[in-house]
């Protein structure tokens, strides 16, 4: 009897200490996974649309022109710059850090937008 008893408390103590140094686990951790976002933007009509997006820091921008004539997408902070992009052409860049970035297009100057990044 007394060794079972022994056994039982020695197996108790085990355990408990096993809970106390174990990190809790969540029902559902992949939910906290952050997953890739994704925004666009057309450049039809000499103009960007849309003009002026938001996103959150990590998002992809992609920027498809979809006009007859060429353009660029070139950030004034000298953060990005596309190659000359012909028709269906694309260009995309990944925001990691917040802030505003303003753009232009370099063959057309007039042509402007901006991405603010929270």
């Amino acid at each position: 009897m007394i060794r079972k008893t022994v056994w039982i408390l020695g197996l108790l103590s085990t355990v408990m200490v096993a809970a106390f140094l174990l990190p809790e686990a969540s029902p559902d951790s992949s939910a906290k996974t952050p997953q890739p976002v994704a925004a666009e933007v057309k450049v039809d009509n000499f103009s960007f649309g849309p003009a002026a997006l938001t996103v959150a820091v990590g998002t992809t921008v992609t920027w498809t022109n979809r006009d007859d004539i060429p353009h660029t997408i070139v950030s004034t902070e000298k953060v990005f710059k596309s190659k000359v992009l012909d028709t269906d052409e694309k260009f995309a860049f990944t925001f990691d850090k917040a802030g505003t970035y303003s753009y232009f297009c370099s063959i057309h100057p007039k042509m402007t937008g901006s991405v603010v990044v929270q």
